[in-house]
């Protein structure tokens, strides 16, 4: 899979830039203590070159997504999003994402099954693309209860590209079981 991600990398072209951009990141876990994994994460997406973390959303209990094909049986997920402020593009921001994950051991065993940590894009500006390796905004990111509350958490008054205002989303988004747990950093196992 990585000689895989190395090739798609080479066929996209980088643009260096100066300007900040504003990027939403979501975070997942459910194994190997899934607290301390969003917290690692957390402190990885810090130290991402010319990169540093803005905001972050608290700590979310969430109940596993459901497949098209049936349910997987798998704990529980943890859940936050991070608001970012990077000079990467989009492309860089996600192949650090990828290091990062590889770095808390990631398997990609099966879609939508449990993993040790998941760091998704939500949303890069206003960028809006959908191509094999990057859907910017996050594709089904309106319909998921651990995205939208988490980053309601953040800014109630967001715009989410091509999908509406994150308030609007929300009323039709059921919180399906979402529990707040409090910060981060505060959340004891």
């Amino acid at each position: 899979m990585a000689r895989g991600r190395a090739e798609a990398s080479r066929k996209e072209i980088k643009v260096v830039t100066t300007k900040k951009s504003t990027a939403y990141i979501g975070l997942g876990s459910n194994l190997e203590h899934p607290p301390r994994q969003i917290r690692n994460a957390m402190l990885a997406l810090d130290n991402i070159p010319q990169t540093r973390v803005v905001a972050d959303s608290g700590l979310f209990l969430s109940k596993p997504m459901v497949p098209p094909t049936g349910s997987i049986t798998q704990p529980d997920y943890y859940n936050a999003v991070a608001k970012i402020e990077t000079q990467l593009g989009p492309y860089e921001l996600l192949d650090q994402l990828q290091q990062i994950e590889d770095a808390q051991h990631r398997m990609r065993l099966q879609h939508w099954g449990p993993r040790t940590i998941d760091l998704d894009i939500l949303m890069f500006d206003d960028v809006q693309m959908n191509n094999e390796r990057l859907t910017l905004p996050h594709a089904g990111v309106q319909q998921r209860e651990f995205v939208l509350y988490p980053l309601h958490n953040i800014d109630d008054s967001l715009e989410i590209p091509g999908r509406g205002m994150l308030n609007d989303l929300i009323e039709n988004c059921p919180q399906n079981g979402l529990q707040y747990l409090g910060t981060i950093e505060g959340y004891e196992e």
